[in-house]
């Protein structure tokens, strides 16, 4: 898919257990994982926005669509630069060495996170349009929701979308760090979960659900 396959595995961190087995597993993060930071270089310094995106797989392609405020430091440098990096991250948690079978060792972060390399494209007002559309419909029932996109006056839509740029990033790299504790004792890893369900974060408690899913 998009010549990616030799691209899959993480520039970003290079142990093999802490790698996905097929571009399939990436595919489901990035879906399940919607609101990235978008990262691009205004020619001084790198720029950065959080965004909602969606994945578009349409053969050997993989696009991500969403959308900008337009005269902000990021749309500019957008403009005059499109090589940017779409960064998908997931739940993640400290991991106390506490817990260990061993403890007098390193403590450790469990975590997930893909980075998508590619180019950007800002689209017209007429393709912004379909984008937010698009956008609303996955978020509101068009069919029950007051909010929905179809609701909306056209006169608001259109004051609303000139202070927005629709963009599209065409993926040429992903990169990813799939770390759950992969490489220790089975009996490390229930203690970890053990300790991770007990604790009032949540985010924590997501990192003991996946990794459970993983034993």
């Amino acid at each position: 898919m998009l010549g990616l396959q030799n691209k899959l595995f993480p520039n970003m961190y290079k142990l093999p257990h802490y790698t996905a087995y097929n571009q399939e597993d990436l595919l489901e993060f990035m879906h399940n994982n919607t609101f990235i930071t978008l990262v691009g270089f205004d020619g001084e310094f790198p720029v950065a926005t959080q965004v909602p995106v969606k994945t578009i797989v349409d053969g050997e392609t993989i696009k991500l669509i969403g959308h900008i405020m337009t005269k902000t430091d990021h749309c500019k440098a957008f403009e005059h630069n499109p090589n940017v990096m779409a960064i998908f991250t997931g739940p993640h948690a400290y991991i106390s060495a506490s817990v260990y079978e061993h403890p007098a060792s390193a403590s450790t972060w469990n975590y997930k996170t893909v980075q998508a390399k590619g180019i950007i494209r800002l689209l017209s007002s007429e393709e912004t349009h379909q984008v937010i559309k698009d956008l609303t419909d996955k978020y509101e029932d068009p069919e029950s929701s007051p909010a929905a996109f179809n609701k909306m006056d056209e006169e608001y839509i259109q004051k609303h979308l000139k202070a927005i740029t629709g963009f599209e990033i065409l993926v040429t790299q992903l990169d990813h760090v799939f770390k759950m504790s992969q490489n220790h004792s089975a009996k490390n890893k229930e203690s970890i979960i053990e300790h991770l369900e007990k604790t009032n974060d949540v985010l924590a408690q997501e990192v003991a659900k996946e990794m459970k899913r993983n034993l």
